[in-house]
């Protein structure tokens, strides 16, 4: 989530490029794709339905990509975790096939992808991905403990190569070519305790995605929480899954970074990249963007490696 209303909320949007995409050697990842060393579960409450939830993560074999299976309906409930199955963005983000929906899927994303996770069956037996401590540490700690394992497809390596940038008033999104892969972002809010924040990280920094990214938990703005709950959203969102920010500062601190809220935005954003299936290498830049955005640019990253003839 990490999207209180008023940063980049849903409306029409701008790209700008003339695009085009090429295959790269990109550093960091092995040039053969992987997938979990073993299947593990966890057990939580969805942040927007508040209903109990648990998702069982397995390997899967190369060149299946990383996909979720509603079990609760069926074993031919499969929605794959790709940009054409986004059917709604509203304070998370949401997939869908047919009637299988699956929403708030942006952290357990997130953790795979940073983790060189190209294939995984995603089993869950309700309609939202449980939020957990709203961070992405316990999709990324049980990651490391069952380890990756290599397989023997090929990994699809590309770069940008023209910038693309998708715009919204004076928020927008960016993905810039460069030489390695990075994501930089920044946020601004009227609340002293937010104000305005920037946070930047690179695979190739030397500090990991579980240790500067996948600990920051989500945020909301506490006068807007009567309203969003009256709308139906953030049943399951308490003080011990969600930072609260008020006109004094912070309901419930300590926070874990000192620009905690930006970092989880940056972590959302790769959650919504990994859409695309391998992230290109580019220097992805946000400002107050969104979900909506986010997945904007995926759709036109995606548009780009594969051009319609």
């Amino acid at each position: 989530m990490a999207e209180p209303l008023g940063q980049a909320d849903p409306v029409d949007s701008v790209a700008i490029a003339d695009n085009r995409a090429q295959p790269t050697a990109a550093p960091g990842l092995p040039p053969v794709q992987q997938t979990l060393g073993a299947e593990f579960s966890l057990t939580g409450v969805g942040l927007h339905t508040g209903a109990k939830v648990t998702v069982k993560v397995a390997p899967a074999l190369g060149r299946q990509g990383r996909y979720f299976v509603r079990t609760d309906l069926g074993e031919g409930a499969v929605v794959p975790a790709r940009i054409e199955s986004v059917s709604q963005t509203l304070l998370s983000t949401e997939l869908a096939a047919g009637e299988a929906k699956v929403r708030t899927v942006e952290h357990l994303l997130a953790a795979l992808v940073a983790a060189g996770i190209d294939n995984a069956r995603i089993e869950i037996d309700g309609p939202e991905a449980p939020l957990l401590d709203g961070s992405a540490q316990p999709w990324a700690d049980a990651i490391a403990a069952v380890g990756v394992v290599a397989q023997t497809a090929p990994r699809s390596r590309w770069s940008v190569v023209e910038p693309v940038w998708i715009r919204e008033g004076d928020a927008f999104v960016a993905a810039i070519p460069a030489p390695e892969l990075r994501f930089t972002y920044g946020i601004d809010f009227e609340l002293p305790a937010i104000g305005n924040q920037w946070h930047s990280w690179a695979p190739t920094d030397g500090t990991s995605f579980l240790e500067t990214v996948a600990p920051a938990r989500t945020f909301a703005l506490a006068h807007q929480i009567e309203y969003l709950r009256s709308q139906g959203l953030i049943k399951g969102g308490s003080l011990d899954n969600a930072l609260v920010c008020g006109p004094d500062g912070w309901i419930n601190p300590p926070l874990r970074f000192l620009n905690e809220p930006v970092r989880h935005k940056l972590l959302d954003l790769i959650g919504d990249l990994s859409l695309v299936g391998e992230i290109p290498t580019a220097h992805f830049v946000a400002y107050k963007a969104s979900h909506a955005l986010h997945t904007q640019l995926a759709r036109s990253l995606n548009t780009l490696r594969y051009p319609t003839p």
